[in-house]
């Protein structure tokens, strides 16, 4: 097949991971003609760019497609892919994320490409939107669905929210789970006690890690403020935080004048590959974020055999079965977030007993090679011609 992939930035997030790895599959194991179009990597999330070509995808980056709204920049983002669309005459376009989606869905339908795919990574549109926004955001989307054969949600909780919204009906999706590299996370209990020193841990401190960008409605505030209660009640409690972003200075500034500097990590930036050893240096794996399709750091936490506080948000429940596999809290609730972190420091045999039941649970469905198998399978079914009148009688008669 040939394939075209387009996503809005290559950042350092699991959308632009789950995008990469489906394009380094489709290459490694089918043979496919892949090319793999992003905007510009701007901003202090990195770039997932340099590994894209040290891997073999051919990549094409657009300078004008941004993920913030400007018709002008759109425009001849608009006009470049179908430029790129013309030239590569793909049997596949699929696209990701909200500006690449809306775009790249419109020039590949203009273009007449047989099938067309967008992938639901998250909410495109959300409570914590004002309401003309949000608005926008649901016309946007059921304008672009009707424009593509099919859209594949990370998780059930993204279909059932667009079929709510009337973005597209039910029969239009299938539910597809982001890829993961398996083995390293299987393996990286080996790495546990360096990478522990490394940031000079003792073996008897409990490290709660939160694995997202400093960004708005990730949802750090509120580790922060159960943070005190935390440390009070179990001063053997550290936080280590991986990633960054625009609210670094601030959140630091917070830590600092709640006295807690010394109780927590700020990492920065970590490489996609040092993720599995960075989990495995946690005792439990916190996520407080207030939107995301499936956090890709939930089944990360679960096959490396660590137990998760998620907030219940989107597709969380999916994984983070509330006292099998983790522990679900009301949405930007501190109190509770508090007990909670605190119920699973208090209790290594409960630690353990959640985290095993998480790998084994699902490891294997979230192994790459079957969402590259799936979405393949998928581009298959869209491109099959339909059926003739006689194929359709010998089917009902087998």
């Amino acid at each position: 097949m040939r394939i075209i992939h387009i996503i809005t930035r290559l950042i350092l997030g699991g959308a632009q991971e789950n995008t990469l790895l489906t394009c380094e599959g489709l290459l490694r194991h089918y043979g496919d003609d892949v090319l793999l179009v992003t905007g510009p990597a701007v901003g202090p999330e990195g770039s997932l760019i340099e590994r894209g070509r040290a891997g073999g995808v051919p990549l094409e980056v657009v300078p004008e497609l941004r993920r913030a709204i400007h018709p002008w920049h759109d425009h001849f983002a608009y006009r470049r892919l179908q430029q790129i669309i013309a030239r590569f005459q793909p049997d596949v376009v699929h696209t990701h994320s909200a500006k690449a989606g809306i775009l790249g869905r419109a020039a590949a339908a203009k273009l007449r490409v047989p099938a067309i795919v967008h992938t639901v990574h998250g909410a495109p549109f959300h409570p914590y939107q004002n309401a003309i926004a949000r608005e926008f955001g649901r016309r946007s989307e059921r304008w672009a669905a009707r424009r593509c054969r099919a859209l594949v949600s990370v998780s059930d909780a993204m279909t059932e929210l667009l079929v709510a919204a009337g973005v597209a009906p039910r029969a239009k999706f299938v539910t597809i789970h982001s890829g993961l590299e398996v083995e390293p996370l299987l393996s990286a209990g080996g790495q546990r006690d360096r990478v522990r020193r490394e940031f000079g841990f003792r073996d008897d401190e409990i490290i709660v890690g939160k694995v997202a960008r400093l960004f708005y409605l990730k949802g750090h505030e509120f580790l922060l403020r159960a943070a005190p209660a935390i440390v009070a009640a179990l001063p053997e409690v550290r936080f280590l935080l991986v990633g960054d972003g625009v609210l670094r200075k601030k959140l630091e500034a917070d830590v600092a004048r709640a006295g807690l500097s010394e109780h927590f990590v700020f990492l920065g930036l970590a490489a996609p590959e040092r993720i599995p050893e960075l989990i495995a240096a946690m005792d439990i794996v916190v996520h407080t974020s207030l939107r995301e399709g499936l956090a890709r750091v939930l089944p990360q936490a679960l096959i490396v055999g660590r137990p998760v506080v998620s907030y219940d948000i989107d597709g969380a429940r999916e994984v983070v079965l509330d006292g099998q596999t983790g522990l679900l809290l009301p949405p930007q609730s501190v109190e509770p977030l508090s007990t909670a972190i605190l119920r699973l420091a208090a209790d290594p045999s409960l630690r353990t007993r959640m985290g095993a039941e998480g790998r084994r649970l699902f490891t294997d469905a979230f192994r790459q090679e079957r969402m590259v198998a799936e979405l393949r399978q998928l581009y298959q079914r869209l491109l099959a011609p339909p059926p003739t009148r006689e194929t359709a009688s010998e089917q009902q008669r087998l």
